[in-house]
């Protein structure tokens, strides 16, 4: 049975680096990336992201169907690090998906992670500390977010709050 680590925190809490350095203590790792180069500024933080990752890992970008994809591969490797969950919801709430079938996409990893003989890490922003959003897209956003936040913290093993770098076990 595959165990969950799940690590959110704020925008720049080092919720990433602790990822990375949990499964920089395995060689074999599948790195499953859902952000998307829209723009220019964010392509540049894509190719940094890339170049601190260990060469040895497998990377798939993949901005909507993760859980088939760790479906499609059986995971066969020790850890799998999925960065991030909250631009996930994101893609799939610009591609026009509801609430719902979102909440399923979640449920879908968390079942295809728990049924892995490894460790799953899951990254994600936690966006109810700040001011409420001043559209409905935001708002809608924040409440999805928040929602899926609580179903992979529910079902994981382990959960971590990054705090300026530092990070806090809040369960496990």
């Amino acid at each position: 049975m595959g165990k969950i680590i799940f690590i959110l925190g704020g925008a720049r809490s080092g919720k990433s680096t602790y990822a990375l350095e949990l499964a920089k203590k395995h060689k074999k790792v599948v790195f499953i990336a859902t952000c998307q180069a829209l723009d220019k500024e964010m392509a540049e933080r894509i190719k940094l992201h890339k170049k601190i990752r260990p060469q040895g890992w497998q990377t798939f970008e993949e901005p909507y169907k993760v859980a088939d994809l760790l479906d499609k591969f059986k995971v066969k490797f020790p850890v799998v690090l999925m960065d991030c969950l909250t631009l996930l919801v994101s893609n799939l709430m610009l591609k026009g998906l509801k609430e719902e079938t979102i909440v399923n996409e979640v449920n879908n990893i968390l079942a295809v992670l728990k049924k892995i003989n490894g460790k799953a890490i899951i990254v994600s922003n936690e966006v109810g500390l700040g001011i409420v959003p001043n559209t409905k897209l935001g708002r809608d956003f924040r409440d999805i977010a928040g929602k899926v936040n609580q179903l992979v913290a529910g079902k994981s093993d382990e959960v971590f709050f990054m705090v300026s770098g530092i990070p806090t076990k809040i369960k496990g």
